[in-house]
């Protein structure tokens, strides 16, 4: 049996007649960019999370690029950043001129509040967390933390559509929360397309301008902006998608609690929840000391996995300028060298999920 880590068009035949449907209506209403189905979503899409305020924009990246700027960080500022995220995360802080300050994991993947005050500096501006794999940080300690020291709080969400903390949707604690709909996403787009949600009416409005040229008037430009439109395609799919968004969510966990009871293996070490939380499993990560081995002896018996992620960025080439070293985070250096990503996708048969169980099993 050969077993993908995702397949998007499953989660597309659950429900294509209601995209199709989407699709040929805005084909045929003429009006491509910045319309009434933006608008639609972005009403939908902040109700959803329990914030006032959606503004659509190209891509995740872009979503904490803005939201950045927005917030006026820059050159000589620092933000603080989970040592163990995707490269985005910290490249929306250096195209803003602003300097990462890197903090270690927890065991649940995600920033370690323990771990932030040491790291804060006259110079820190913002806290930037990272719902990694589908679970939210401790945003109780996180809040406390950034309210103490009159920081700004941004969120990365791009992984965690649906996920709580305490009963509030990620996203909704922050002065923003970064949302990226790439189609792999547990709320995905058939392309690229991201958002911002917020409370603050001004900063909506702030990145309404710089989504869109910075201006609010066309040929009016308040701002230095940028292209950054969430397409009307995109927003009507993902409005389609909106609204069986927590069915997807109860999917993903029925094959995460599949996967969490089959699997009995000493040497795979098995992702948990953090209390007061729930888990949207955007990906299932498994931890092992002969990674690459593992990896090759379920690609050798057709099971496809990704190593989410390889490289930690304060190890990145293209950070080299910020003088890190191997060593100075090992928490999440020991992460890079031991994560999987098992198959977890919307769509996944049954006799699929017991494959990779008894696979597992049996290294």
């Amino acid at each position: 049996m050969k077993i993908d880590l995702a397949v998007l068009g499953r989660q597309f035949e659950l429900h294509q007649a209601e995209y199709e449907a989407a699709a040929l209506r805005v084909l045929r209403s003429g009006w491509y960019v910045l319309g009434p189905e933006v608008e639609a979503f972005e009403h939908a899409f902040a109700a959803y999370v329990g914030r006032k305020y959606c503004v659509g924009v190209n891509s995740g990246l872009d979503a904490l690029t803005l939201a950045v700027r927005a917030l006026g960080i820059g050159a000589g500022d620092e933000v603080l950043v989970p040592a163990n995220t995707y490269i985005a995360t910290v490249l929306a802080i250096t195209a803003n001129g602003a300097t990462p300050v890197f903090v270690e994991p927890d065991a649940y993947f995600t920033m370690d509040a323990a771990k932030i005050e040491e790291a804060i500096t006259p110079r820190t501006k913002a806290i930037m967390v990272v719902h990694l794999y589908g679970q939210a940080t401790k945003m109780d300690d996180v809040c406390r933390i950034a309210k103490a020291h009159g920081l700004h709080l941004l969120e990365d969400c791009a992984q965690s559509h649906g996920a709580r903390f305490g009963g509030t949707m990620t996203g909704a604690f922050g002065d923003a929360g970064c949302f990226s709909f790439y189609p792999t996403k547990n709320l995905g787009a058939f392309g690229d397309a991201g958002a911002i949600v917020t409370d603050d009416e001004e900063l909506a409005r702030t990145l309404r301008m710089l989504r869109n040229y910075g201006s609010e008037k066309k040929y009016y430009n308040k701002l230095v902006g940028v292209n950054s439109r969430l397409d009307e395609l995109q927003a009507a799919l993902l409005h389609t998608k909106l609204g069986h968004l927590d069915e997807l969510i109860a999917e993903r966990e029925r094959i995460a609690a599949a996967y969490l009871d089959g699997m009995h293996n000493p040497a795979v070490k098995l992702p948990k929840t953090r209390a007061n939380a729930n888990h949207v499993w955007h990906q299932f990560v498994v931890q092992t000391e002969d990674r690459d081995g593992f990896q090759q002896y379920l690609a050798d018996h057709g099971i496809k996995t990704v190593i989410h992620y390889p490289i930690p960025p304060h190890l990145a080439e293209c950070y080299e300028s910020l003088g890190h070293k191997e060593g100075d985070y090992p928490i999440a250096e020991k992460m890079a060298k031991t994560v999987l990503s098992l198959p977890m996708f919307n769509g996944m048969r049954e006799e699929e999920v017991q494959y990779v169980i008894e696979t597992v099993n049996r290294y």
